[in-house]
């Protein structure tokens, strides 16, 4: 019985352990197989695996089967795969069609398209196709006098990455504007009549957004206080300037008065000592022209505001 029961676990014990080692033999033959080129098979790169460029060095090759000059180059470019190992590089190839993400994250406008990767930098491969041309340019290092891709062109920048999207996105509405037209019989002139719909309410929502967060963000000044102040202080200049004038007239005014009762009171003096003193004092009078001038003096002031 506990013979038995020893036997079994030590065959559940050599199972698991042959089962690890399985596992783990199996994991290091797909990293080896991965780095050496697949043994010189040309490596599918996707949007889940693109950043396997990103280390070492490769040679990416953009096509679509419907090209001819893809369709051309093909027989060379599987053939200098099978060279990858002895190079120590690795051979892919994206399909255009299938992966949107990865031409729009290469900016890519013609097929064929070539680049060398090397640890990160990016260069366009622009000589010739050919297997000898192709592993010359690896072996003689031909892509060091390459200019490599800009820092905000290459493919993991952020302006790459929403390139990339963009591209996603207008694949994602040809095929809505396929299942309208084809699966539910829509008109074309229909299909484009929702795209330009949504458009529209797109843009509004999004202007809306914008505005309100602008507003949260700078807030306006109150345009009710401006005007009243502005108001306000128009009808203060508008007082001063009317009540400007009375006031002018009034101290003219007051002045005429004084002036009229000094040269009154002079008058009525001088009247008074003409009856007290006698001959003298109105010939002293005479001589000094008091009166004469006092009256000339008053007839002056009194014709000078009449000029104002």
């Amino acid at each position: 019985m506990a013979g038995g029961t020893v036997v079994k676990a030590l065959q559940f014990i050599v199972t698991n352990v042959y089962y690890h080692k399985l596992v783990i033999f199996l994991l290091i033959s797909t990293v080896s197989g991965a780095n050496s080129g697949s043994d010189g098979q040309v490596l599918p790169v996707a949007d889940a695996n693109w950043t396997l460029i990103l280390q070492g060095e490769w040679m990416l090759k953009f096509y679509a089967p419907w090209c001819p000059a893809c369709q051309q180059i093909q027989p060379e470019w599987e053939n200098f795969a099978k060279e990858s190992k002895a190079l120590g590089i690795s051979v892919g190839k994206v399909n255009v069609t299938q992966e949107p993400g990865l031409s729009g994250r290469f900016l890519v406008t013609t097929l064929p398209t070539i680049f060398h990767a090397k640890d990160g930098l990016f260069r366009r491969y622009l000589a010739s196709r050919t297997v000898e041309d192709l592993q010359s340019y690896i072996i003689e290092k031909k892509w060091e006098s390459v200019e490599p891709v800009p820092a905000w062109k290459a493919p993991s920048s952020i302006v790459m990455t929403g390139m990339s999207g963009v591209f996603q996105l207008s694949v994602w509405l040809r095929h809505i504007h396929s299942y309208l037209t084809e699966t539910l019989g829509v008109p074309v002139w229909g299909s484009y009549a929702t795209f330009a719909l949504v458009t529209l309410l797109t843009g509004l929502f999004l202007g809306l957004m914008l505005v309100l967060i602008v507003d949260c963000l700078c807030p306006s000044k109150s345009r009710y206080k401006e005007v009243t102040t502005e108001v306000y202080m128009k009808e203060e200049l508008s007082d001063e300037g009317q009540d400007g004038v009375p006031t002018e007239e009034k101290q003219l005014s007051d002045a005429e008065d004084e002036r009229e009762s000094l040269s009154d009171k002079t008058s009525g003096e001088d009247s008074a000592g003409d009856e007290a003193s006698g001959p003298e004092e109105l010939a002293v009078d005479t001589i000094d022209g008091l009166p004469s001038d006092n009256t000339a003096d008053s007839g002056m002031r009194k014709r000078k505001p009449q000029a104002l």
